[in-house]
């Protein structure tokens, strides 16, 4: 093991500057990938908080409101009424039904409105009675839109999900782009441990062929290979975890948990997870090209 060492510490210092930009391309590579997984659990957080809170609303037809399934000036009918919820109720994907009348939304109108001039705009009879619809699953939710819209008696069915995907799209794209250019950092890692390996192997070329020679192991010729790029891997990891801590205290705790307090905002378990998911890329990145390389290059 001393000889094992002796070399790798060598090999560190006759590849300094080789080192040191590995040891940099990693860090910026696994600070991207380790952000991606950190925008992707934020992702999934704020889905499954959000979607959970979502609700179809069904809003009935009144005399002043138009809609292609109200006839002008009338009100909707009991008729319409009870084939409407009746749709909804038996609609497998609908966990809840509430009923909400003109005087029920006028109170929350009013409520919303307090202290403003716009609370005496509107009246009980400009009300609309509705029907809320709460989803098994909130990502299926066309079917039961589908299902009523159409009815006799519905002015409007309305869903925020469709705000709420453009806004998501947005969000997986800004994701995806991470991660794509995290991989391409990565790669470009990967093929520079590679070369640094294929340089540090021509230059020990005598060394290793004499240890051939004498019948050495292909572990007790790789180790010292093994172990220099673990080392910058090492680093690399290291000063990755503490970027993505940083920014995590910096961006999510100092800043976005005070300005959006209605959020839910990924915490220190899922920073975790994210230091976790660098150090195994960290390590592999480390190992594979320099098995791959000495594989190659220290036939003798």
């Amino acid at each position: 093991m001393r000889h094992t060492f002796s070399e790798t510490w060598s090999g560190i210092r006759r590849n300094g500057s080789m080192t040191i930009a590995v040891i940099v391309t990693m860090w910026v590579s696994l600070t991207l990938f380790g952000a991606g997984l950190m925008v992707n659990q934020q992702v999934n957080l704020m889905k499954a908080d959000w979607y959970d809170k979502i609700e179809v609303r069904v809003f009935l037809c009144n005399a002043t409101t138009p809609g292609d399934n109200c006839d002008a000036g009338q009100e909707v009918t009991q008729e319409q009424k009870a084939q409407i919820e009746q749709t909804l109720r038996s609609n497998p994907e609908v966990a809840e039904v509430t009923y909400q009348s003109k005087e029920q939304a006028f109170a929350e109108f009013r409520a919303a409105y307090a202290n403003t001039p716009t609370a005496d705009y509107l009246t009980v009879d400009q009300m609309q009675e509705s029907y809320s619809v709460r989803l098994k699953n909130p990502e299926e939710y066309q079917g039961v839109v589908s299902s009523v819209q159409g009815l006799k008696g519905v002015q409007n069915v309305q869903d925020l999900r469709g705000i709420l995907d453009g806004l998501f799209e947005w969000m997986n794209l800004a994701q995806w782009g991470t991660i794509i250019a995290a991989a391409l950092l990565l790669l470009a890692a990967a093929l520079q441990i590679a070369n640094t390996i294929r340089m540090a192997a021509f230059a020990r070329r005598r060394e290793i062929g004499i240890m051939r020679m004498v019948g050495a192991s292909n572990w007790y010729i790789l180790a010292p290979f093994l172990l220099e790029t673990l080392f910058a891997a090492v680093i690399s990891i290291v000063l990755t975890c503490v970027t993505l801590a940083a920014g995590h205290y910096f961006l999510i705790v100092q800043k976005a948990q005070v300005l959006i307090q209605g959020s839910p905002w990924i915490g220190w378990s899922h920073v975790g997870i994210a230091m976790l998911g660098v150090a195994v890329v960290g390590v592999l990145l480390s190992i594979i090209p320099t098995l791959i390389a000495t594989r190659r290059y220290l036939r003798v």
